[in-house]
């Protein structure tokens, strides 16, 4: 199976014109076609199912609210933690001083492409198409608790997901540090018994571990909105 499949079949949506979906993951940087405009249609999209989803599970909660809990669901760091689950970073098409520069592991590009393929599924395959990539990837989030959500770090949320469901605490592991001494970069690893691993890479080793706290959080809560669990 080769990254596009890979790909399709971590967002569940089987594209029928493979030009969307190649025009999705091109950033501007590898030329004319590239994937903004398409960027501008899936977060339009991506923000009415989500707004639709709070407003229906929150039925007594007021609009600022359901705003604030929208905007938690639908920021930059959310959207790029969700495509580094669904490895869409190995799918990207950059340009060589992006490639070069290591754009691929930059939020916003992800964020941005993750964004994009539902713009294009959604001129791929109607509203529908669109909705379920968002139903696939982004409503797994939405928890009761989602407005509380922001005032605790991720490996404070973590630990408290999995104490409250009398599960292990979570190990961190330090895989790996490199570059330059003014330019560290630090890879980490989260084990939780049960679960594949979460990696994240950052700046320091702290920031690196909230990382990759939050990727195995946002597996976690999918695994139960799915109703299954992963043996890692």
């Amino acid at each position: 199976m080769n990254q596009l499949d890979r790909l399709q079949t971590a967002i569940g949506y089987p594209f029928r014109d493979s030009q969307f979906l190649r025009q999705a993951l091109t950033h501007r940087s590898a030329g004319a076609a590239h994937n903004e405009r398409l960027e501008f249609l899936g977060d339009a999209a991506l923000n009415f199912v989500v707004a639709a989803r709070l407003y229906a599970r929150f039925p007594k909660v007021s609009e600022g609210d359901l705003s604030r809990m929208r905007a938690r669901l639908v920021r930059e760091e959310t959207l790029a933690l969700v495509a580094g689950q669904i490895h869409l970073a190995d799918a990207l098409i950059l340009g060589p001083g992006e490639m070069r520069s290591g754009g691929s592991r930059r939020d916003s590009i992800r964020a941005d492409a993750l964004e994009a393929l539902i713009g294009a599924a959604f001129l791929d395959g109607g509203f529908a198409a669109a909705e379920g990539i968002v139903d696939q990837l982004i409503v797994p989030l939405i928890t009761d608790d989602l407005g509380a959500e922001e005032l605790r770090d991720p490996k404070t949320r973590l630990q408290e997901y999995l104490q409250g469901r009398g599960r292990a605490l979570p190990v961190y592991e330090l895989v790996e540090e490199k570059g330059q001494a003014h330019e560290r970069r630090f890879v980490t690893r989260c084990l939780v018994d049960g679960m594949a691993s979460t990696e994240a890479e950052a700046g320091s080793r702290r920031k690196a571990e909230q990382q990759s706290a939050q990727i195995m959080l946002l597996q976690l809560q999918q695994d139960s909105g799915s109703g299954h669990r992963h043996a890692g």
